[in-house]
């Protein structure tokens, strides 16, 4: 069984790509899909492929800036030019047109600026944003940062992660104060994190700029998602004389009927055949694993 299953993930690598940098991508594909570096003795276990020819291929994507080695130099991570790439495919995605019908209709109903954000690095980025008509009002445009550790949609993603993934995170974003009232002792973060799990929504009350109040809500995977972790939040935002933290919450069902519909349109997205798919064709065997 276990032969089997590395056939297939070698075959997804070999089989299924017919050029070499079509092999580089279908690697790279792997390892984007993991949540924590990897090694490059891990990386044979799980493919089944020769150790020099991984080698190989890791140190063509890490020349690229696709990969890079971590601090103890045997592990491997995201790029900085593949993180790139991942923002302007987001950024300029061909479902922005319906996300954003999404976001106006939100806005409409709330009254108030909401956004769609993903995490990028230790930072929050704003992927699209609608404006509310009020005169008072913070103006962030998409591809706008945020700080994770203080903004609404950055706790609801460190609430996603295991505390392993999270210290690793925050080791490279220091807790920095932004307002009187910004998180910046670890062990309360940890306290606000946990809080935020258990709740399923997240709150910045004056926390990143002061009078802001933001409200955040992942979007769910649905059926037959893979993901381990919501990559999207929606969030709305108001300044603090016109919506406290406490009445902010009276238009949570709204947000999460927002966020239920953006995970609609992520599902609608066409899906690449399955590696596995071509796999099977290519490894005996492969219908012990049906």
């Amino acid at each position: 069984m276990i032969h089997v299953t590395m056939n297939l993930k070698k075959a997804a690598i070999e089989g299924a790509s017919d050029t070499p940098v079509l092999r580089l991508v279908a690697l790279l594909e792997r390892v984007a899909s993991r949540h924590e570096p990897f090694a490059l003795q891990g990386l044979v276990e799980d493919t089944g492929l020769p150790k020099p020819t991984l080698h190989r291929m890791l140190q063509q994507l890490e020349g690229a800036g696709l990969l890079r080695r971590e601090s103890d130099g045997r592990r491997y991570g995201t790029g900085v030019r593949l993180r790139q790439l991942a923002e302007n495919l987001l950024l300029n995605d061909t479902l922005h047109g319906a996300r954003r019908a999404v976001l106006r209709q939100l806005v409409e109903e709330v009254g108030e600026s909401c956004n769609l954000t993903a995490l990028s690095g230790s930072d929050v980025i704003y992927l699209d944003r609608v404006e509310t008509a009020a005169p008072l009002r913070f103006y962030l445009h998409p591809g706008s940062r945020v700080p994770v550790h203080c903004s609404a949609s950055g706790k609801m993603f460190l609430a996603q992660m295991s505390p392993l993934q999270r210290k690793r995170l925050l080791a490279h974003a220091p807790l920095q104060a932004y307002t009187a009232s910004t998180i910046t002792v670890l062990s309360k973060l940890e306290s606000e994190v946990a809080q935020v799990r258990r709740n399923g929504y997240a709150l910045d009350n004056e926390e990143f700029l002061p009078g802001l109040v933001c409200l955040a809500v992942p979007v769910p995977a649905l059926k037959g998602d893979t993901r381990s972790r919501a990559n999207l939040c929606v969030a709305l935002q108001a300044p603090a004389m016109r919506l406290s933290a406490e009445t902010a919450l009276k238009w949570l069902p709204v947000l999460r009927r927002a966020a239920v519909s953006f995970g609609r349109i992520d599902a609608e997205r066409p899906k690449p055949a399955k590696a596995g798919s071509a796999a099977r064709k290519a490894a005996p065997g492969a219908k012990a694993l049906r």
